[in-house]
C-alpha cells in the first residue's frame, strides 16, 4: 500500500484554482470511500478519530459511539432524528438555543422533556432499567422504576399533614389513603395541606342507649347515629352518602359519645335506659357533623322508648311505642331507625312483649305476644362503612362473620323466657334477672334491657369517629407485616390490635420486634366490694419472631364483668369475674383479679371474699383484712385490704392498690404504667377503685383506666349503687360498688354492681 504524506495544502488566491468546495475524497486500498466533503456518503462505513483509540466512531448502521470527554460550547440548529449507540462519556459545556430531540423527549438548555406514555404504555415496557423515568399521563406524575415497581416523583401526588388520633395506612383500588381513629374525645390538627384538595372524609358514630329495667319487660337501647360521607358496605339496606368536609390548616375538635347508662329497677325510681353521647367533629371553617346519641330503652311497666339517633324499645304491658329516630323516619340524612313497639299479651297467655332498640340499619323488631316463653323484640341491624376500605377494620362481624357492623340496637328484657337478641353491630342481649349485655364499646350499639324484679339494663356501646384522606405514594410507610392498625411514626412502623387478630410476616426481614401486651381488667366487686385488678402488663424490646415470614394469633382479653347484688333480698354472692388474657406469640399477660363482695344474703349473714388472683389481684371486700398476691408479680400488683365498710383498691401495673379504712375516698387504685411504643406515652393498667365507708364517696381508680369506686347511698333510701368501669384497650379494674341500701317502710330493694372491667391492648413495633 503506497503513503501519501502532505504537509500543507493551501488554496490559491488564482480564480481558476480548484476550490476546497470542490469535491474531496479519500479511500482506502479496497476503495471504500472514508471521507467525502460534498456530503456524498455511499460506501462510507466507519469515520474515526484518533483510530487507535477512537474517540467516537459513526458505523454503517449510522450509530454514533462516544468515548471519553465530549465538549460542546455551542450546537447552531437543531439536531433531530433518532440516536440508537451509547453514550458513554461526558458532556461538558454550554448548550445554547439548540436541542437533541428523540420523538417527543428532548434535552435542551434549561430543561430536558421526558415525554409522556399512559399507564397501559408504561406497564407494555419489557426490560425496563433502573432508573428510568417516565411522564405518566394517566396519573399525571413523574414515576420512576426502582426494579420491581414505579415511584412516584411528583409533588402534585401529596395530601395532608395531620395529626390526632390512631392513625392508619389502607390502599383502596390502587389509591392510597391515610386514616385517623378516634375512640374517645380529642383533637384533629391539620398542620400543613398538600397538593391533594383538602377534602376529608368521615365516619360519625354516637353512643349507643341504656336498656330500660323493668318487673315485666324493657325495652332496648337504641344505636347511637350513624353519618358518613362514604357508601355503605355490600349487604346493608344503602344509605345516601354526604359531602366530604374541605379543611385548611387548622385544629378541629372531635368528640366521642359515651354510651348511655343502663337503668336499675327500684319501685320508687325511673326505670328507662340514659341515651348515650353524641359524637361530632367541629372546627372554625367547617360545618359541624353531629351524630346523636341513641334513645334509651322503656322501663318500668309502661314506658315509651326513647328518642335518638336510632330510637330505644319500648317497655311494658300496654301499647307502648318505641322511640324515633332524631328528626324522624324521613330525616336526611338518616341517622337511624325506630324502636320497636311493646305489645300487650294474646288473649289469656301469661307474658307480655317489649320492643327491641333501633339500629343504624333498620328498625327494632317488636315484641311477640303468646307465651311467657316467648324471644322478645329484637335489635335493629347495623351498617357497614367503606372508609377503611373492604377490609372493614372497625366493628363487629356479621351474619356471614364479616366485620364492619356498627349502630346496632339492643335486644328487649324479658318478663320470661329468653331476652330479646343484640343485633349485629355491637348491640347487647337483654336477658330476664340480672343485668342486660353492655352495648360493644366503640361500636355505638345499643345495650340490652332486663326484665323482673332485681334487674338492671346493660350501659349503651361508646361512639367512633373516624376520618380518612388521600395521600401520595411518597408520604405512605411501607410494612413488612398485616394486622391491626398500621401506623408509621418516628422510624417505627406499629401496629395496635384493639381487638383479636392475626400479624401476618411478610418480608423475612423482619427477625424482631418490640411489643406491649396489656389483659383485660378484672370487674369490681359488688355491695361494699374492692376494686377491680389491671390486666397484666407485659412489655419487650428485640423479640425473635421465628419464623418469618410467619403468622401469629393475635388474643386481645375482654374486662371481666363486675359483681351486681340486690340487698337485701339476695342476688350474685361473688366477686366481680377475672379479665382474659392477651396473648402475643409466646408471650401471655394474665387478665386481672376480679373485686371481692360482700353478701347480705338476707338472713343477716354477711359472708364476705378476698380480691381474686390475676395479672393485678383484686381489692377485698369491706370488714376483710387481708391482701390476695398476683398470679404473677412481674406483670401486676396486689390489690388493697378492706376496712370497716371501705373496700381496697384493685392493684395496677405500677403499685399496689391502697387499703381501705372506713375514710370514704381510701381504697384507691393501683396506678397504670406507661409506655410509648404506640408513638405517643399512653399509661396502661391501672386498678379499680374501692367502695367508699358508710358516709361518703368511693374511691378513685388508679391512672391508667382504672374505673372509680361508687360511694355508699344513703341508708333507708331505697337507692342503688354503681361502679364506674375500667377504660376500653387499656386493660384498667372496674370500679366497686358499695351498699346497695333498703327502705324496709316502702320495701324497696337497693341494688349494687361493679364496673366491668376495660378490654386490653396489643402493640407491636418494628423499624419501617
Amino acid at each position: 500500500m503506497s503513503t501519501l504524506r502532505v504537509s500543507n495544502i493551501e488554496a490559491k488566491a488564482d480564480p481558476s484554482s480548484p476550490s476546497v468546495n470542490e469535491k474531496v475524497k479519500i479511500t482506502n486500498s479496497n476503495g471504500d470511500v472514508m471521507l467525502q466533503l460534498d456530503g456524498a456518503t455511499t460506501g462510507i462505513t466507519t469515520v474515526g478519530i484518533n483510530t487507535t483509540d477512537p474517540a467516537f466512531t459513526v458505523d454503517s448502521a449510522q450509530n454514533v459511539n462516544f468515548v471519553g470527554v465530549v465538549t460542546a460550547t455551542s450546537l447552531s440548529g437543531n439536531l433531530t432524528g433518532n440516536v440508537t449507540g451509547n453514550v458513554t462519556g461526558n458532556v461538558t459545556g454550554g448548550i445554547t438555543t439548540s436541542q437533541i430531540t428523540v420523538g417527543d423527549s428532548f434535552i435542551k438548555s434549561g430543561a430536558v422533556g421526558l415525554g409522556t406514555t399512559d399507564t397501559t404504555g408504561r406497564n407494555a415496557g419489557v426490560g425496563t432499567a433502573v432508573g428510568t423515568l417516565i411522564y405518566n399521563s394517566t396519573d399525571q406524575v413523574v414515576q420512576v422504576y426502582n426494579g420491581s415497581s414505579w415511584d412516584q416523583l411528583s409533588n402534585i401526588d401529596s395530601g395532608l399533614t395531620a395529626t390526632g388520633g390512631l392513625v392508619n395506612e389502607i390502599t383502596v383500588n390502587g389509591v392510597d389513603y391515610r386514616t385517623h381513629t378516634f375512640t374517645s374525645s380529642a383533637s384533629f390538627t391539620v398542620s400543613e395541606l398538600g397538593t391533594f384538595p383538602g377534602a376529608v372524609d368521615y365516619l360519625v358514630v354516637a353512643g349507643g342507649g341504656g336498656g330500660g329495667a323493668s318487673n315485666y319487660t324493657a325495652g332496648g337501647g337504641g344505636a347511637g347515629g350513624f353519618r358518613t360521607s362514604m357508601p355503605e358496605g355490600p349487604g346493608g339496606p344503602g344509605t345516601s352518602a354526604e359531602s366530604a368536609l374541605t379543611v385548611s390548616a387548622t385544629t378541629y375538635t372531635v368528640t366521642v359519645g359515651a354510651g348511655g347508662y343502663g337503668q336499675t329497677y327500684i319501685q320508687t325510681n325511673a326505670h328507662t335506659g340514659g341515651r348515650g353521647g353524641s359524637s361530632s367533629i367541629s372546627g372554625p371553617d367547617i360545618t359541624t357533623v353531629t351524630s346523636t346519641g341513641g334513645g334509651g330503652g322503656g322501663g318500668g311497666r309502661d314506658a315509651d322508648g326513647q328518642p335518638g339517633g336510632s330510637g330505644g324499645g319500648g317497655a311494658g304491658d300496654g301499647l307502648h311505642p318505641g322511640g324515633a329516630p332524631v328528626g324522624g323516619s324521613a330525616a336526611s340524612p338518616t341517622q337511624g331507625y325506630d324502636g320497636g313497639g311493646a305489645t300487650t299479651t294474646a288473649p289469656g297467655a301469661p307474658g307480655y312483649a317489649g320492643g327491641g332498640g333501633g339500629g343504624a340499619g333498620g328498625a327494632g323488631g317488636d315484641g311477640a305476644p303468646g307465651t311467657a316463653g316467648d324471644t322478645n323484640g329484637q335489635g335493629g341491624i347495623g351498617k357497614r362503612s367503606t372508609i377503611t376500605g373492604s377490609a372493614y377494620l372497625i366493628g363487629t362481624p356479621g351474619p356471614g362473620g364479616d366485620g364492619g357492623y356498627l349502630a346496632g340496637g339492643g335486644g328487649t328484657g324479658a318478663e320470661n323466657g329468653t331476652g330479646g337478641t343484640g343485633a349485629y353491630g355491637g348491640g347487647g342481649t337483654g336477658v330476664t334477672n340480672g343485668v342486660g349485655n353492655h352495648g360493644t364499646q366503640s361500636t355505638g350499639g345499643g345495650a340490652g334491657g332486663a326484665g323482673r324484679d332485681q334487674s338492671r339494663g346493660g350501659t349503651g356501646g361508646s361512639g367512633i369517629v373516624v376520618l380518612r384522606y388521600k395521600i401520595g405514594r411518597l408520604q405512605k410507610g411501607t410494612a413488612k407485616a398485616t394486622g391491626g392498625d398500621i401506623s408509621f411514626k418516628d422510624g417505627k412502623t406499629i401496629h395496635v390490635f384493639r381487638s383479636s387478630g392475626t400479624f401476618q410476616i411478610t418480608d423475612s426481614s423482619l427477625t424482631s420486634a418490640d411489643y406491649l401486651v396489656v389483659a383485660g381488667g378484672g370487674g369490681g366487686g359488688g355491695n361494699a366490694g374492692g376494686g377491680g385488678g389491671a390486666g397484666g402488663f407485659r412489655t419487650g424490646t428485640n423479640t425473635p419472631l421465628n419464623p418469618s415470614p410467619g403468622e401469629y394469633t393475635i388474643s386481645v382479653g375482654a374486662g371481666g364483668n363486675g359483681a351486681y347484688q340486690y340487698y337485701p333480698n339476695g342476688g350474685v354472692n361473688a366477686r366481680g369475674s377475672n379479665g382474659s388474657d392477651s396473648i402475643f406469640s409466646s408471650i401471655t399477660s394474665t387478665g386481672g383479679g376480679g373485686g371481692g363482695s360482700r353478701d347480705a344474703g338476707g338472713s343477716g349473714n354477711q359472708p364476705y371474699s378476698p380480691g381474686g388472683p390475676g395479672g393485678s389481684s383484686g381489692g377485698t371486700s369491706a370488714d376483710t383484712s387481708g391482701n390476695t398476691a398476683p398470679s404473677d408479680p412481674t406483670q401486676g400488683n396486689q390489690g388493697g385490704s378492706g376496712g370497716a365498710a371501705s373496700g381496697g383498691g384493685g392493684g395496677g401495673a405500677g403499685a399496689a392498690g391502697t387499703d381501705g379504712t372506713g375514710t370514704a375516698g381510701s381504697g384507691i387504685g393501683g396506678p397504670g404504667t406507661s409506655s410509648a411504643i404506640s408513638g405517643t406515652s399512653v399509661t396502661y393498667a391501672g386498678g379499680g377503685g374501692g367502695t367508699g365507708g358508710y358516709s361518703g364517696a368511693g374511691s378513685a381508680g388508679g391512672t391508667g383506666g382504672g374505673g372509680a369506686g361508687a360511694g355508699t347511698p344513703l341508708n333507708n333510701t331505697g337507692s342503688n349503687s354503681t361502679g364506674e368501669s375500667g377504660t376500653t384497650n387499656l386493660g384498667g379494674g372496674g370500679g366497686a360498688a358499695a351498699n346497695g341500701s333498703q327502705n324496709p317502710t316502702a320495701s324497696a330493694p337497693g341494688f349494687s354492681s361493679g364496673g366491668n372491667g376495660g378490654s386490653g391492648i396489643v402493640i407491636i413495633s418494628y423499624p419501617t
